[in-house]
């Protein structure tokens, strides 16, 4: 076998049952939602599907990248950071400046992106502060702001923004595969899941901890940049209590598909395998008249389940207890 560290860790990632269960899980829910709902997941309408599930994908791949730098990295403001973006674009950019060009629009949302990835970044991986509290601190800064901004949802979009949840709406989630794809043939890629797999054993072979996960939050902030922009699409408005709700499924989502929140495992793959499984199954679950506060409990017990479905720790007890029989 060899022994090269990025042979095994791909090996590794590909063999998770987590990740299998979660593209089994996949095929199942297609199927079941083309079953109940024909019309909707017709291939003539896969376009406006796409377009639905544009911002939970994309908000779950923001999540994972963090996720991947290990060492309880998280970023919780993804949600409202998605939330303000929309908000600064429909009422600032579009409203109040009159600007509806897409070579304004879709530069301010990665710029806001990239600005708070970096803000993430600096609290989180070069000032120390820990993760969850440094992003709980933006993500009520975010929510906040928002608020003060645009305290009720109002406003429109163009015609062209409209259409990235349309005929268009590959170009968002498109955009954000094709970075990834890239982005993995350089090296940063592998020093990120190194550092993610054992950061002292990265930190002794001279790799820059504290910078690569400064990193893994700017990339985080981009691509909830673009998120941002599939949002502002689907809703057409602005809307100052929307983003928030994309956090706790995020995490969730990420988690099923396999990503390891404790880090150097997974990657967006996986993150989008397992946003589409919560999509397809807040669409079934819709299906059967299930109220939004049960919809939320959904999330809770999904998220529990894949914590303990990537536990190290109960795979570990479960083995020891299959032997012992």
């Amino acid at each position: 076998m060899s022994t090269d560290p990025m042979t095994f860790r791909k090996a590794r990632f590909w063999d998770r049952g987590e990740t299998r269960l979660a593209a089994i899980l996949f095929l199942v829910l297609i199927v079941l939602n083309a079953f109940l709902n024909p019309v909707r997941f017709s291939p003539a309408n896969w376009p406006a599907v796409l377009g639905l599930a544009a911002p939970m994908i994309l908000a779950t791949m923001a999540t994972t990248l963090p996720f991947l730098a290990g060492r309880g990295s998280i970023d919780v403001s993804v949600g409202p950071l998605m939330g303000l973006i929309n908000v600064i674009l429909v009422k600032v950019v579009i409203g109040d400046l009159g600007i509806s060009s897409p070579f304004i629009i879709v530069p301010a949302a990665l710029l806001l992106g990239l600005a708070s990835g970096a803000l993430n970044g600096l609290l989180a991986a070069i000032l120390r502060i820990q993760p969850i509290v440094a992003t709980l601190a933006t993500y009520l800064i975010y929510g906040g702001l928002a608020l003060s901004i645009l305290p009720s949802p109002s406003g429109t979009v163009p015609s062209w923004l409209s259409a990235l949840a349309g005929p268009l709406s590959f170009i968002p989630v498109g955009v954000v595969i094709t970075a990834w794809l890239i982005f993995k043939r350089l090296p940063f890629y592998e020093l990120l899941m190194a550092v993610g797999s054992d950061d002292r054993a990265a930190f002794t072979a001279g790799v820059n901890v504290p910078l690569i996960r400064f990193f893994s939050y700017v990339f985080s902030g981009l691509t909830a940049g673009v998120a941002a922009l599939a949002l502002t699409a689907l809703i057409g408005s602005g809307d100052p209590n929307i983003g928030p709700g994309y956090t706790l499924i995020a995490i969730a989502a990420a988690a099923l598909g396999g990503v390891s929140l404790a880090g150097g495992v997974g990657g967006l793959a996986a993150a989008f395998i397992g946003a589409a499984d919560i999509f397809l199954l807040q669409n079934v679950l819709t299906s059967f008249n299930v109220s939004t506060f049960m919809l939320q409990a959904a999330y809770g017990v999904v998220l529990v389940l894949a914590v303990c479905l990537n536990s190290e720790k109960l795979k570990a007890r479960f083995q020891t207890w299959k032997a012992s029989r």
